[in-house]
């Protein structure tokens, strides 16, 4: 486990003054915690059992097993998974990457003719590792709170550039001067206004030589809902896949929340 109570947690709701509460969700991408009105809840860690349990993915190549290639598109949905919460004034994302293992067989075909070259099969069968994943928060809130989930299956890498050295990017120790030409644009979401990643910084980007701040720009990492290029539901792509697929207990994603309700309102000093 990743996370633990915090101290002064602890002794609060030892001492009456706060309660721990869990919040269980899953399934579906959208969820909100409800706040109680002149009460606070301090979440301070979760529990994430990834979707895309319960199933294997297969797939046959034909003698070429040593090329690098990606997941399908059906199973590496679930390889990059997202949470984010949102406070009503605040914004907390979470990636995950999900383990994908695989395993596979081979069959041979013996040519027929002495000059034909054998034929082999390659079986390759791919599960997602949903154990579940702990993390330590700290998410104060006297708003409900909203709980997105969901599954990224691309980005788009639309700006590399050269790191110029500067003040804050010097030679040697960082990108600046190295004539590497990184990511510098990634873009995340909907292919018409996606959210658009800027590194080393937006304040910066123009100032580095790389055009225009775009209008969506933003300092994190993280997707917005989109079924192609951002978020997508995890319950939605299960159905693509077939009703048993998302009936399924196993192949979706359960996440439980811990939190402390403090009924009272947020005190201006908060630590």
């Amino acid at each position: 486990m990743s996370w633990q109570i915090p101290q002064q947690i602890e002794q609060d709701i030892i001492a009456g003054k706060a309660q721990y509460r869990s919040f269980q969700t899953g399934v579906g991408g959208q969820s909100i915690l409800p706040v109680p009105p002149n009460a606070y809840a301090v979440v301070f860690g979760y529990d994430f059992s990834p979707a895309g349990g319960g199933f294997v993915s297969q797939t046959q190549r034909i003698n070429n097993i040593n090329n690098v290639i990606l997941t399908t598109d059906s199973i590496r949905f679930f390889e990059t998974q997202q949470i984010s919460f949102y406070t009503g004034t605040d914004f907390y994302p979470f990636i995950h990457h999900v383990d994908i293992k695989t395993s596979a067989t081979t069959s041979r075909v013996d040519a027929s003719d002495p000059g034909e070259t054998q034929t082999t099969f390659y079986q390759i069968f791919s599960e997602v590792d949903n154990t579940p994943i702990a993390r330590q928060v700290y998410i104060t809130s006297d708003k409900d709170i909203t709980i997105s989930v969901g599954l990224i299956l691309d980005s788009d890498v639309a700006t590399t550039g050269a790191i110029p050295v500067t003040s804050r990017t010097p030679a040697l120790m960082t990108y600046g001067g190295s004539a590497q030409t990184p990511a510098v644009q990634t873009d995340f979401g909907p292919a018409a206004t996606p959210l658009q990643f800027m590194q080393p910084s937006p304040k910066d980007f123009q100032d580095f030589g790389f055009g225009l701040l775009p209008n969506n720009a933003n300092g994190q990492a993280f997707a917005t809902p989109d079924p192609a290029r951002g978020l997508l539901d995890p319950s939605v792509h299960l159905t693509s896949l077939g009703v048993t697929f998302r009936d399924a207990a196993a192949a979706n994603y359960f996440l439980c929340l811990h939190y402390a309700l403090y009924t009272k309102t947020i005190p201006e000093q908060r630590g």
